[in-house]
Protein backbone atom coordinates (compact mmCIF):
# COMPACT_ATOMS: atom_id res chain seq x y z
CA UNK A 1 0.00 0.00 0.00
CA UNK A 2 1.28 3.30 -0.53
CA UNK A 3 2.02 5.66 2.31
CA UNK A 4 -0.17 8.55 1.04
CA UNK A 5 -2.92 6.80 -0.97
CA UNK A 6 -4.50 7.57 -4.41
CA UNK A 7 -6.48 10.51 -3.49
CA UNK A 8 -3.43 12.04 -2.72
CA UNK A 9 -1.72 11.06 -5.79
CA UNK A 10 -4.85 11.99 -7.93
CA UNK A 11 -4.28 15.29 -6.13
CA UNK A 12 -0.67 15.75 -7.42
CA UNK A 13 -1.65 14.52 -10.73
CA UNK A 14 -4.90 17.15 -11.55
CA UNK A 15 -2.85 20.27 -9.74
CA UNK A 16 1.30 19.83 -9.83
CA UNK A 17 1.35 21.69 -13.18
CA UNK A 18 -0.57 24.78 -11.20
CA UNK A 19 1.59 24.28 -8.35
CA UNK A 20 4.81 24.37 -10.25
CA UNK A 21 3.98 27.05 -12.02
CA UNK A 22 3.00 29.26 -8.88
CA UNK A 23 6.58 28.05 -7.64
CA UNK A 24 7.74 29.27 -10.36
CA UNK A 25 6.45 32.57 -10.23
CA UNK A 26 7.71 32.67 -6.17
CA UNK A 27 11.31 31.73 -7.46
CA UNK A 28 11.87 32.85 -10.36
CA UNK A 29 13.31 29.46 -11.47
CA UNK A 30 11.95 26.17 -12.80
CA UNK A 31 14.27 24.19 -10.60
CA UNK A 32 13.95 25.76 -7.36
CA UNK A 33 10.06 26.08 -8.08
CA UNK A 34 10.49 22.09 -8.69
CA UNK A 35 12.41 21.74 -5.65
CA UNK A 36 9.77 24.42 -3.59
CA UNK A 37 6.50 22.39 -4.93
CA UNK A 38 8.47 18.75 -3.86
CA UNK A 39 8.96 19.91 -0.34
CA UNK A 40 5.54 21.31 0.13
CA UNK A 41 3.92 18.33 -1.25
CA UNK A 42 6.11 16.77 1.38
CA UNK A 43 4.80 18.03 3.87
CA UNK A 44 1.35 18.18 2.85
CA UNK A 45 1.86 14.47 3.00
CA UNK A 46 2.36 14.05 6.21
CA UNK A 47 -0.92 15.85 6.97
CA UNK A 48 -2.78 14.26 4.08
CA UNK A 49 -5.78 12.69 6.02
CA UNK A 50 -6.26 15.57 8.19
CA UNK A 51 -5.97 18.21 4.96
CA UNK A 52 -8.16 16.45 2.48
CA UNK A 53 -11.12 16.74 4.34
CA UNK A 54 -10.74 20.66 4.49
CA UNK A 55 -12.61 22.74 1.36
CA UNK A 56 -9.30 23.97 -0.25
CA UNK A 57 -6.02 21.63 -0.23
CA UNK A 58 -4.26 23.30 -2.68
CA UNK A 59 -4.49 26.66 -0.94
CA UNK A 60 -3.30 24.48 1.77
CA UNK A 61 -0.24 24.09 -0.19
CA UNK A 62 0.01 27.08 -1.65
CA UNK A 63 0.00 28.99 1.65
CA UNK A 64 3.14 25.74 2.51
CA UNK A 65 4.92 26.77 -1.00
CA UNK A 66 4.83 30.52 -0.24
CA UNK A 67 5.96 30.16 3.91
CA UNK A 68 8.86 27.87 2.69
CA UNK A 69 9.92 30.10 -0.27
CA UNK A 70 10.24 33.38 2.17
CA UNK A 71 12.14 30.94 4.90
CA UNK A 72 14.54 30.19 2.10
CA UNK A 73 14.72 33.76 0.67
CA UNK A 74 15.50 34.44 3.95
CA UNK A 75 18.62 31.96 4.49
CA UNK A 76 20.52 32.52 0.30
CA UNK A 77 19.57 36.29 0.14
CA UNK A 78 23.16 36.96 1.59
CA UNK A 79 24.72 33.63 -0.19
CA UNK A 80 23.08 33.74 -3.48
CA UNK A 81 25.97 34.58 -5.23
CA UNK A 82 26.88 33.01 -8.85
CA UNK A 83 29.85 32.34 -11.56
CA UNK A 84 27.78 32.39 -14.74
CA UNK A 85 24.50 33.46 -15.88
CA UNK A 86 21.87 30.14 -16.18
CA UNK A 87 21.56 29.60 -19.96
CA UNK A 88 17.63 29.11 -20.13
CA UNK A 89 14.95 29.12 -18.20
CA UNK A 90 11.30 28.19 -18.10
CA UNK A 91 9.00 29.15 -20.39
CA UNK A 92 5.08 28.74 -20.26
CA UNK A 93 3.75 28.23 -23.73
CA UNK A 94 0.25 29.23 -23.22
CA UNK A 95 2.00 32.71 -22.39
CA UNK A 96 3.20 35.67 -24.35
CA UNK A 97 7.42 35.72 -23.20
CA UNK A 98 7.58 39.16 -23.80
CA UNK A 99 5.08 39.03 -20.60
CA UNK A 100 6.86 36.93 -18.48
CA UNK A 101 9.93 39.03 -19.23
CA UNK A 102 8.19 42.16 -18.21
CA UNK A 103 6.59 40.11 -14.73
CA UNK A 104 10.46 39.30 -14.67
CA UNK A 105 11.23 42.71 -13.65
CA UNK A 106 9.01 43.39 -10.97
CA UNK A 107 9.27 42.56 -7.78
CA UNK A 108 8.68 39.01 -6.35
CA UNK A 109 5.58 40.24 -4.16
CA UNK A 110 4.20 41.79 -7.11
CA UNK A 111 4.97 39.13 -9.56
CA UNK A 112 3.18 36.67 -7.26
CA UNK A 113 0.04 38.86 -6.80
CA UNK A 114 -0.15 39.76 -10.50
CA UNK A 115 0.06 36.20 -11.38
CA UNK A 116 -2.26 34.66 -8.71
CA UNK A 117 -5.22 37.06 -9.96
CA UNK A 118 -4.60 37.19 -13.64
CA UNK A 119 -3.09 33.83 -14.27
CA UNK A 120 -4.62 31.75 -11.78
CA UNK A 121 -7.79 33.48 -11.07
CA UNK A 122 -7.81 33.85 -7.51
CA UNK A 123 -9.51 36.85 -5.46
CA UNK A 124 -8.02 39.32 -3.69
CA UNK A 125 -8.99 36.90 -0.25
CA UNK A 126 -7.59 33.99 -1.91
CA UNK A 127 -4.38 35.69 -2.87
CA UNK A 128 -4.05 37.13 0.64
CA UNK A 129 -4.29 34.29 2.70
CA UNK A 130 -1.71 32.00 0.01
CA UNK A 131 0.73 34.74 0.60
CA UNK A 132 -0.13 35.57 4.53
CA UNK A 133 -0.26 39.52 3.49
CA UNK A 134 -3.97 41.57 3.95
CA UNK A 135 -6.21 41.81 1.51
CA UNK A 136 -5.08 45.79 1.42
CA UNK A 137 -1.44 44.93 0.44
CA UNK A 138 -2.79 42.88 -2.40
CA UNK A 139 -4.83 45.70 -3.87
CA UNK A 140 -1.92 48.02 -3.14
CA UNK A 141 1.09 45.41 -4.57
CA UNK A 142 -1.22 44.97 -7.94
CA UNK A 143 -1.51 48.51 -7.87
CA UNK A 144 1.88 49.41 -8.04
CA UNK A 145 3.08 46.94 -10.38
CA UNK A 146 0.58 47.32 -12.93
CA UNK A 147 1.80 50.88 -12.78
CA UNK A 148 5.25 49.70 -13.13
CA UNK A 149 4.03 47.73 -16.15
CA UNK A 150 2.59 50.56 -17.76
CA UNK A 151 5.38 52.79 -17.66
CA UNK A 152 7.49 50.33 -18.97
CA UNK A 153 5.77 49.88 -21.83
CA UNK A 154 4.90 53.51 -22.56
CA UNK A 155 9.14 53.77 -22.33
CA UNK A 156 9.29 51.36 -25.12
CA UNK A 157 6.82 52.54 -27.29
CA UNK A 158 7.96 55.95 -27.24
CA UNK A 159 11.19 55.03 -28.03
CA UNK A 160 11.71 54.81 -31.77
CA UNK A 161 13.50 52.19 -33.82
CA UNK A 162 15.22 52.30 -37.20
CA UNK A 163 12.96 49.91 -38.46
CA UNK A 164 9.72 51.69 -37.64
CA UNK A 165 10.48 55.10 -38.20
CA UNK A 166 7.80 57.62 -36.92
CA UNK A 167 5.61 59.17 -39.03
CA UNK A 168 6.94 62.16 -41.25
CA UNK A 169 10.32 61.55 -40.81
CA UNK A 170 12.25 60.36 -43.68
CA UNK A 171 14.82 57.69 -44.02
CA UNK A 172 18.18 57.95 -45.61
Amino acid sequence: MRPWGVEFEDFVRARGGALHRYGFVLTGNADDAADLVQEALIRLGDTWQRVRNKDNPEGYVRTIMARQHISWWRRRRREHLVDAVPEGSYRDRRADPDLWEDLGTLPRKQRAVLVLRYYEDMSDQEIAATLGISPGTVRSQASRALAKLRARHAEQSAVPSWNNPSPGRTTP
